[in-house]
């Protein structure tokens, strides 16, 4: 962690020990879980979070995960990495001007690649215990690791808005891009339950560059819609790892939950990608996948999945039934 994520760290909690009258939350989650896979894991999360002053907000998110096996897999990699070693996920300030100011908001430290669907609960806390492919590291395309180091705003109106971010990757897991600056811009607008994003982002490779020269840039589509229970979402991308290459990819998934359901959740998802490379490097897969999350008591859930993939594997086996249990408490201040 460099210096000045620890120091950004310390001004955060400084300034939530300080502010009396202002909102401080602390959450913790733990969570545990298993696979087909003959992979189990463990895995912690510490969140700290709240308002400093009026309109400043910060976040500070450590985590440690371990698995049994080290074999090449992305079972539970959603949100954090398991490679028994903790880990300064997210720490960040950001202020919120008024509505009335072009102007919306302004970030500044460490926080997740702001690329389509990208937060760290869009894709880790509502039943599916598997990235998707686009977003698994060594898949030639995106990582759910990827962080920056910068500085992000976000201008415009309630119904359209464009985010810039500037940096230089601060990744985790094992795609770790090599240093540089990254560039992602991102446009999103609404129409009434349809949410709408358009993406780009301009960074370095994650692999060596003995053979992967040049830049990685990603261009994506994002849409989200809702309506009685029922949320459809998805996203499409294209663009090249490095020079040479080109990957194109994206999944859809449809999220229930109705009433009549209580504490069920059902989930299901399809997906594909195709990375193009001279041979015998080209890589092609596509996947389906189907999942349930119950919610047991209060902050008590568990998670079933079963995903059948053809083609190249990001997982041992081609159908495997992952089961996750996750405990989150959160306490205010």
């Amino acid at each position: 962690m460099t210096r000045w994520i620890a120091a950004l760290s310390l001004v955060c909690l400084s300034c939530a020990a300080s502010a009396h009258g202002q909102t401080l939350a602390v959450e913790v989650g733990q969570s545990v879980g298993v696979s087909t896979e003959d992979i189990a894991s463990v895995g912690t999360q510490v969140r700290v979070l709240g308002e400093a002053s009026s309109g400043l907000r910060f976040q500070v998110e450590g985590a440690w995960g371990a698995r049994s096996s080290d074999d090449a897999s992305d079972v539970f990699g959603t949100a954090y990495p398991y490679d028994g070693s903790f880990q300064v996920i997210e720490a960040y300030g950001e202020y919120f001007f008024t509505p009335q100011q072009w102007v919306r908001s302004v970030k500044g430290g460490r926080y997740r690649t702001p690329f389509g669907i990208s937060a760290a609960s869009d894709h880790a806390y509502i039943g599916f215990v598997r990235p998707p492919l686009i977003r698994y590291g060594e898949y030639y395309a995106l990582s759910s690791g990827y962080l920056e180091h910068g500085v992000d705003v976000v201008v415009g109106a309630p119904r359209l808005s464009v985010e810039l971010s500037l940096g230089t990757p601060g990744d985790v897991g094992n795609a770790i891009r090599r240093s540089g600056v990254d560039t992602v811009v991102r446009a999103e607008g609404t129409a009434g339950s349809l949410i709408v994003g358009v993406s780009f982002i301009d960074t370095t490779p994650y692999l060596p560059a003995r053979f992967a020269t040049g830049r990685a840039r990603f261009g994506g589509v994002d849409a989200r819609w809702m309506g009685g229970g029922v949320q459809v979402r998805g996203e499409w991308l294209g663009g090249r790892p490095f020079d040479g290459t080109t990957t194109t990819g994206g999944y859809a998934d449809v999220i229930v939950h109705r009433p009549v359901m209580g504490p069920v959740t059902a989930l299901v998802r399809a997906e594909r990608l195709a990375y193009t490379a001279p041979e015998p490097f080209a890589l092609y897969s596509h996947r389906y996948a189907a999942a349930v999350r119950v919610r047991l008591w209060k902050g008590l859930a568990t998670s079933v999945g079963v995903s059948h993939q053809g083609g190249e594997l990001t997982q041992k086996r081609r159908t495997a039934i992952d089961v996750g249990v996750t405990y989150a408490a959160r306490h205010d201040f």
